[in-house]
């Protein structure tokens, strides 16, 4: 079969490191779809706008390989341990194929680009070729009484961040509250707890850098 991408992704993730874990973990995020010449077509959304929350069907492009591997070390795990690929939700998969819900916020038409989706809580690389769209339905797709493995619940709890009122003006304005949202949420490895450490995060037009000391988040410097 061949796949050809109907959209692809304008997020504030210019690199891996920092996206949220899972979609809708960090609502605060906003993201555009915005579609290939081929598929702007408007009538092909009519209806989208009764929806709260879509499927996006997109592709892990920057983790491309030859080969696969049956098993693969979880993160979440340490990286310490190997489960099934088919148990876990690693990009290294044998069909680089991601499954993301999203709230749809918005349906409009760009002058230029024709039909434009603007999303919440996307956990998506800047220019990801999407493949498929579909709504999100509340009564099939929701399941409250499903078990999640090893993953049952998010990462820990959120941590305290403190970036001082004159960094933070460096960020554009309503890209604030993505940011301190997306730290609180410890974007760093989880296998890593070095308090003396300092990381570096690209995130809409800036380079964020902080280190972690217990429950605390500290930002130190924002170019």
């Amino acid at each position: 079969m061949d796949f050809t991408p109907i959209a692809h992704i304008c997020s504030d993730f210019p690199e891996k490191f920092g996206i949220p874990r899972q979609s809708g973990l960090v609502e605060e995020l906003s993201a555009r779809v915005v579609f290939e010449p081929l598929y702007r077509d408007p009538s092909a959304l009519r209806g989208l706008e009764g929806f709260s929350h879509v499927w996006l069907i997109w592709e892990f492009s920057q983790a491309r390989r030859e080969g696969w591997s049956p098993t693969v070390r979880p993160p979440r795990l340490g990286g310490n341990r190997r489960l099934g690929v088919f148990a876990t939700r690693s990009p290294f998969r044998p069909n680089p194929i991601g499954l993301s819900c999203v709230r749809l916020v918005e349906v409009r038409q760009d002058r230029e680009l024709g039909p434009v989706l603007t999303v919440a809580g996307a956990d998506l690389l800047d220019g990801t070729p999407i493949y498929d769209i579909k709504p999100y339905l509340p009564y099939a797709d929701c399941r409250p009484e499903a078990v999640g493995g090893f993953a049952a619940r998010p990462k820990g709890a959120d941590l305290e961040v403190e970036c001082p009122p004159e960094l933070l003006e460096a960020v554009p304005a309503d890209k604030r509250a993505g940011l301190l949202a997306v730290l609180a949420q410890d974007p760093r490895p989880q296998y890593q707890d070095d308090p003396d450490r300092v990381y570096g995060m690209a995130f809409a037009g800036v380079e964020v850098k902080f280190r972690v000391a217990g429950d605390a988040l500290i930002v130190t410097e924002i170019v």
